[in-house]
């Protein structure tokens, strides 16, 4: 009996990992540049003393799904999109160099260009920081100009370059802080082959049709293993019952 309840115990467990990584997938269905997350069942035996007899279900994260959203005019100037592959270089909250498609830029209140989770963008040499200006421009080639505070509109002046990477999509594994980072640990090199398109952002990529039918898929499977157990406790008593009746 003790069988049945362990597979119906590990399969409920990560029809529930599968479902929140779901719901993160439907709760980021409108940030920008996000990439969804792919996941997968597979069986394992219990090894141990003796023979395997055990059978449990496992979740994994096979990756992110690395489509390109779709690309959206927004007309405002700090709003970039990569066109094809490629990544912008961001700094984490751990300080370190990662990676992400998000081009909703902003400056926060000392200069510095951030996206719009707040991780500061990488230029060449560290996180870009503007001064005052008039007006800002962003090239395709990730160049960033200004236009001086009380000087005219052809006195732009380049102030840095936003760092752009193209590694192979198998360099990379999503962390849990949603940012991409390189699986050899290594800083990646920039690449001028990366392309950027001003006023416009990338939307996310997550599928609303594909996660709302996982979601009541996910829930009804959980559900058949909750009525699994509940199988199991009922044999289980009535077995007890036949013994005491012997």
């Amino acid at each position: 009996m003790d069988r049945v309840l362990y597979v119906a115990m590990s399969g409920a467990k990560n029809i529930m990992l599968a479902q929140t990584s779901n719901s993160n997938n439907l709760a980021n269905l409108n940030t920008t540049g996000f990439k969804s997350d792919i996941d997968y069942f597979k069986q394992l035996p219990v090894y141990g003393p003796g023979q395997p007899s055990r059978v449990y279900a496992e979740t994994e994260r096979a990756g992110a799904d690395f489509q390109a959203g779709d690309l959206q005019s927004t007309g405002r100037a700090l709003d970039v999109a990569i066109t094809g592959k490629g990544w912008m270089a961001v700094e984490s909250d751990q300080g370190e160099e990662a990676y992400s498609r998000r081009g909703d830029l902003r400056l926060d209140s000392n200069g510095l260009l951030r996206n719009g989770s707040g991780e500061l963008i990488l230029g060449e040499g560290g996180p870009i920081s503007l001064p005052p200006h008039d007006n800002v421009l962003i090239a395709a080639d990730g160049s960033i100009s200004i236009q001086p505070l009380g000087q005219p509109a052809t006195s732009m002046v380049l102030i840095d370059r936003i760092k752009l990477v193209q590694p192979n999509e198998g360099e990379l594994y999503k962390g849990n802080d949603a940012l991409f980072h390189p699986r050899s640990g290594e800083l990646l090199e920039a690449d001028a082959r990366v392309r950027l398109s001003s006023g416009t952002l990338e939307s996310s990529n997550v599928n609303a049709i594909e996660a709302m039918v996982n979601l009541i898929e996910y829930s009804r499977a959980f559900e058949s293993q909750i009525k699994l157990m509940k199988a199991a406790q009922d044999n289980d008593a009535a077995s007890a019952r036949l013994l005491r009746m012997g």
